[in-house]
């Protein structure tokens, strides 16, 4: 008998939402390549829950998502993850259009979206730009508590049974008589079943288990903290430009803010690059006009997309026991509980949970990418 019924490679919020999902039902190990879960992408993330951040393809799981995360079950804390924001899609004169597209790209989804005026503008947003004269506003945007959810999902699948190991990337990877061995740092173990919850180093995890990979690629996202006059308030929506340039919200008083960089990179480390917080701050001042007192912070992470932007859950084509739960990009923490869900029920091949009625689980399915 193998050791594990499943390995996770990956302890970010992909492997520690799954994790948490399976170890009632089987033997779990989530080996994790650093010295803590969440180094990457899961604790640099923006922080937000918007039902068409990631597109209508993507919606569903984030929708899905929502009523679990404002009132979690049992075992994950008394409070919500959530809490309220709202989010502001801004356009110029010649971007109306595009402000017509996205608000038809979620006709019928139920995603509540309300045009809002020049007028109305102003009032949400004190100094914005003449030339901006209309947006599309979405009062169900949240801010999520991301470090709660990741760490509470952990806690669940530790209490549950599972195993972590830290420090352990994947080394070795080979399955023969319907088991893996794998080399995971400096132990090795087996298991039935491969999970690849590796995020910017899925593809490379799969090169390793003889696994073809699909494509893939990180690409980096940058953020800055600024300090500004006036100070961010608490009461500010997550501002959004619709050509996908920038967004902006605020936290603790101050302004997080991105350029909506996608810069492609190798799997690592990464770290902000002095152009593209440049290029955050110019966009900010052609939309704002707030001075800029201070950059306080800075940091970067990478958001890591299959080729049609959709994320994958389901089996390899060619390897049977080995299992995809990646290409989350930067909507991995929004839909964790209904893609953990998804993921599991096919993992383990038991009956969906009622959350995912209206999700279509061929969208995600890795045999699409052929």
């Amino acid at each position: 008998m193998p050791d594990y019924d499943v390995v996770i490679i990956g302890a970010g919020i992909a492997g520690a939402s799954l994790a948490a999902e399976i170890a009632p039902h089987c033997r779990v190990l989530i080996a994790e390549a650093e010295d803590r879960p969440g180094y990457h992408s899961t604790g640099r993330s923006a922080a937000f829950w918007a039902e068409s951040y990631g597109g209508p393809q993507v919606q569903p799981l984030t929708t899905a998502s929502g009523p679990w995360l404002h009132s979690p079950p049992p075992g994950y804390g008394e409070r919500s993850f959530l809490g309220p924001r709202g989010s502001l899609t801004l356009a110029r004169r010649d971007e109306l259009a595009l402000l017509d597209a996205f608000e038809a790209e979620f006709a019928g989804s139920g995603v509540r979206m309300e045009r809002r005026d020049r007028a109305a503008l102003e009032a949400m947003l004190p100094g914005l730009a003449a030339d901006i004269v209309a947006g599309t506003y979405e009062p169900d945007c949240q801010d999520i508590d991301v470090g709660g959810l990741h760490q509470a999902y952990l806690a669940v699948a530790r209490r549950a049974g599972a195993a972590i190991a830290l420090r352990a990337p994947l080394v070795g990877a080979v399955h023969a008589s319907g088991s893996w061995t794998l080399t995971l740092g400096e132990q090795q173990v087996t298991a039935a079943k491969l999970v690849d919850a590796a995020g910017a180093w899925a593809d490379p995890v799969a090169k390793r288990a003889g696994v073809r990979p699909l494509g893939v690629r990180p690409y980096r996202r940058t953020v800055i903290q600024l300090r500004t006059a006036p100070a961010a308030s608490a009461d500010l929506p997550l501002t959004l430009g619709v050509r996908g340039d920038y967004y902006f919200k605020p936290e603790a008083g101050r302004l997080w803010l991105s350029p909506h960089d996608e810069t492609p990179e190798e799997p690592g480390d990464t770290a902000p690059d002095e152009l593209d917080m440049a290029l955050a701050i110019d966009r900010f001042g052609q939309v704002m006009d707030w001075r800029i007192e201070a950059v306080e912070h800075r940091w970067a992470g990478q958001r890591s997309f299959a080729p049609d932007r959709l994320p994958l859950i389901g089996f390899a084509a060619d390897n049977p026991c080995f299992f995809w739960f990646a290409g989350q990009g930067g909507f991995g923490i929004q839909t964790a509980p209904a893609a953990a869900k998804l993921a599991a029920a096919i993992l383990l091949g038991i009956t969906p949970d009622a959350m995912l009625r209206a999700v279509d689980a061929q969208l995600y399915n890795p045999a699409r990418l052929g």
